[in-house]
């Protein structure tokens, strides 16, 4: 359903619920979760209930009362109470999301091309994700499910009276989707009015846990769909999708959206190799053997199933130098994915990608180096650099990290700007159109700072790109002004050259191995640290920006020692 679409019929469903929800507020749900405070807080005084005391407006305790129980009791009636007040914020802000985009639909002049009306609406969407602090595609489905919600009277009244929760209401506006308005119709009445000719029985919507929930209106759609499975299947087909959803500990997510007969291959497959691999030499369990599997031949070691081999794709991974050379094991950061062991950054590097990349940072304080341009035309290095400086699209909200992401002129070439990191920010195809279609303005960004953003209404977004944290140094290696007060003397760390694997006692070194051993080995009066008096070495600060010096330092592969 679009968004432009049943404003009128969203709106009347609202207005003709205002006054359940304002029925709910009279009720005194928030006064009664205060007697139970009060309650509460009396019961947990320690004063003994003897003959019975009164709290005030009506709340009366009774002698012989378990104070344990009751207290028991209270949180679970204060839960109840909680739930009802939570649904009945989700109908305001429903409401308030479908009428936002209505009095913007009021305001585009009637005469507005079919695009002009398109980006006011994407720009009233980022609007609402900006005030509510989440993504575009959040916000854009909260306002989807907010109007289909709104233009179904017995769902928003159901929703504002508390009778269930949001969860309960998205059911179903997303099992509506799809239906025409007598099918979506001929849903609810089934499921909410008890006076139509065949309703559900059993427990009321609100009654049920959503998946149980979900299970009986789904069960009831694909019996009462208007089109056969068939042709519902062909448009599922046209939606199948690829996804990828970064998580912690270095670790991602992939998903696929298939056929129902393509899928269930799949698994089976993975499956059944998996058991082949089985036996006493083999360590993985079948669940880790699932993925190392399917990893195996999606990246073309179908002759070896289950060994993953090393990704040979462009990879941009900053890795500060202390780290990639054993030094310390600060992590990584991988572009399109965040922090990754330093283990598997060396990895990639000694025997990984096609194409390893190289960032310079600054050990201070672990900012890139700027590298410029003169002219508009953008070089593959400088995109390289802006990618890792934003790590994904800069619009506020915005988590696309696909290597598609555009690099814009933040203040365009043929206004002055300049061809510069400072001058250049990371946008996808989505919010690149919106940049050019609508008041969305950016800031400034900086050689290191990903720019902000001012909204049409004129709310400001700071920027979202953390600061880089100065790269762990070995404390042999530390220059003497980056050594915090309390920085123990080496004298103070272990000595003992069999430990390997402890952590250092440095308070201003971050869980790192300790160094001990390697400071043992070869100290600060082994290494060379000053820079040898040489014509042959090349000063950074007399090159240019536009030196292809730069470009070739930075495409040039690093394999650390062995």
């Amino acid at each position: 359903m679009g968004i432009g679409c049943g404003v009128g019929v969203a709106l009347e469903g609202v207005h003709a619920s205002v006054a359940a929800l304002d029925a709910l507020t009279a009720l005194g749900a928030l006064d009664a979760i205060s007697a139970l405070e009060r309650e509460d807080a009396f019961l947990a005084s320690g004063i003994a209930v003897g003959s019975g005391a009164a709290l005030g407006s009506g709340v009366v305790i009774g002698p012989g009362v378990d104070v344990l129980q009751r207290r028991y009791e209270i949180r679970l009636e204060r839960l109840e109470l909680t739930a009802r007040l939570e649904a009945q914020l989700a109908a305001m802000k429903a409401r308030d999301a479908a009428e936002a985009i209505g009095f913007q639909q009021a305001m585009t002049p009637p005469d507005a091309s079919i695009q002009d009306r398109t980006y006011a609406e994407m720009s009233a969407v980022e609007e609402i994700a900006g005030v509510l602090t989440v993504s575009s595609a959040a916000a854009g489905a909260l306002v989807e499910q907010s109007r289909k919600i709104c233009s179904l009277p017995p769902v928003f009244q159901a929703l504002a009276t508390g009778a269930m929760s949001w969860q309960h209401a998205r059911i179903v506006a997303d099992e509506t989707e799809g239906l025409d308005p007598a099918g979506a119709a001929a849903l609810v009445a089934h499921f909410f009015d008890p006076d139509a000719p065949h309703p559900a029985r059993g427990a009321a919507p609100g009654e049920l846990v959503p998946s149980r929930f979900r299970a009986k209106v789904r069960a009831w759609r694909e019996r009462h769909h208007p089109e056969t499975l068939q042709k519902r299947h062909a448009k599922g087909v046209a939606d199948r999708r690829m996804e990828y959803t970064p998580d912690r500990d270095g670790m991602a997510w992939v998903s696929l959206y298939l056929p129902g007969d393509t899928a269930c291959a799949i698994w089976n497959r993975t499956t059944a190799t998996a058991r082949g691999l089985q036996g006493p030499n083999e360590p993985r369990t079948i669940t880790q053997l699932r993925p190392d599997i399917a990893a195996s031949l999606l990246l073309g070691s179908a002759s070896e199933p289950g060994k993953v081999p090393t990704p040979q794709a462009d990879v941009l991974v900053m890795v500060p130098v202390f780290s990639l050379l054993g030094l310390t094991d600060e992590p990584a950061m991988l572009d399109g994915l965040g922090p990754i062991p330093a283990s598997m950054a060396r990895k990639l590097v000694a025997h990984g990608a096609n194409s390893f990349y190289r960032v310079l940072v600054d050990p201070r304080d672990g900012a890139p180096l700027e590298i410029g341009r003169k002219n508009y035309r953008l070089t593959e290095t400088i995109k390289r650099w802006i990618r890792m400086r934003d790590a994904k699209c800069t619009f506020p909200g915005c988590t696309n990290r696909t290597p598609d992401n555009e690099t814009d002129h933040l203040q365009s070439w043929e206004c002055g700007g300049p061809t510069g990191a400072s001058n250049l920010a990371q946008l996808c195809p989505k919010h690149h159109r919106l940049k050019h279609h609508t008041q969305w303005t950016p800031d400034p960004a900086t050689e290191d700072r990903s720019p902000g953003w001012t909204s049409p209404t004129g709310r400001h977004y700071k920027p979202e790109h953390p600061d880089p944290e100065p790269t762990y140094w070995p404390q042999w290696l530390m220059p003497t002004e980056l050594r915090s007060s309390d920085t123990l003397s080496l004298d103070a760390r272990c000595k003992d050259a069999r430990c390997t694997d402890a952590k250092c006692h440095d308070a201003g070194c971050i869980d790192v191995p300790c160094l001990n051993i390697r400071c043992l080995e070869a100290g600060p009066e082994d290494l060379p640290l000053c820079e040898p008096d040489d014509d042959s070495f090349i000063d950074p600060d007399d090159l240019s920006p536009d030196d292809p010096l730069w470009a070739q330092l930075l495409a040039t592969p690093l394999v650390p020692s062995r």
